[in-house]
């Protein structure tokens, strides 16, 4: 399931292509990137999977030779539904999930199998609308079918107790987009002195939140075998008779004379 699929199919819905292509689309994308650009510069390994936007690189900046955008549009590497991912266990280094969860209608099942997949120590980083913010508000008074308003923009602290169940610790996170969902590019413009002061005085009322966490498996515990707290006895020595000892005793005695 990709997030063009999760859109309204009704002639006049707005797809989530679109969408991206106009004015509060490009200030969604333009920080979304930057962010993603940023968290994946220095993770390393073999496999990267992009869960979604499969039309745009955001695995971009990554430096692991196996970078794949998983979907079901033209763009994709890999068709998949993300709640069934046709991937081996414990096999993926880094996974992004740009708005992933808002738009699947079981983004707690997406979230299990991405951590089947990843790897011990792997990355997952995503990126979800804030119900708490301008954005959040838009979306509760617009009714809207266009795309981003008919996702489900799930609540933060919701996505963290599904991460932190399924052993995955929170490791980054930000927020972006504080400037209202204007329309137009002039109306963003003007706006633009929100974004410094937001992450000031309402850090956690950005449009936009991101998540960054590790897959955290317990080490196995080595069981030593149980030592014996008692020393070992010590080994007599055999005797030395006593005409021995005075013969050696007098030879030592010629010596010193």
């Amino acid at each position: 399931m990709s997030i063009n699929d999760a859109a309204p199919t009704t002639q006049d819905a707005v797809t989530a292509t679109q969408w991206l292509a106009t004015p509060p689309g490009r200030y969604v994308l333009d920080r979304e990137q930057a962010y993603f650009d940023n968290a994946v510069a220095d993770i390393f390994g073999y496999h990267a999977l992009q869960l979604g936007l499969e039309n745009i690189d955001l695995l971009r900046a990554s430096r692991i030779p196996l970078r794949v955008r998983a979907g079901r549009d033209a763009g994709a590497g890999l068709h998949a539904d993300f709640r069934d991912l046709p991937i081996e266990s414990n096999s993926v280094d880094l996974m992004l999930l740009p708005h992933t969860l808002d738009f699947s209608d079981n983004p707690h099942q997406i979230v299990r199998e991405v951590a089947r997949a990843l790897r011990p120590e792997g990355h997952v980083v995503i990126a979800g609308f804030n119900p708490l913010s301008l954005w959040g508000l838009r979306r509760r008074i617009g009714g809207s079918r266009d795309f981003p308003w008919h996702g489900r923009f799930l609540h933060l602290t919701r996505v963290k107790d599904w991460f932190a169940l399924l052993g995955l610790e929170i490791v980054a996170g930000s927020m972006a987009c504080y400037a209202p969902p204007c329309g137009e590019q002039k109306w963003l413009d003007r706006f633009a002195f929100m974004e410094k002061a937001g992450d000031r005085w309402w850090p956690i009322a950005g449009g936009v939140f991101f998540l960054q966490a590790v897959k955290r498996v317990r080490g196995i515990r080595l069981i030593m075998p149980k030592w014996s707290d008692q020393a070992a006895p010590k080994k007599n020595l055999a005797a030395v008779p006593e005409r021995v000892r005075d013969e050696e005793a007098a030879a030592a005695r010629v010596r010193v004379q």
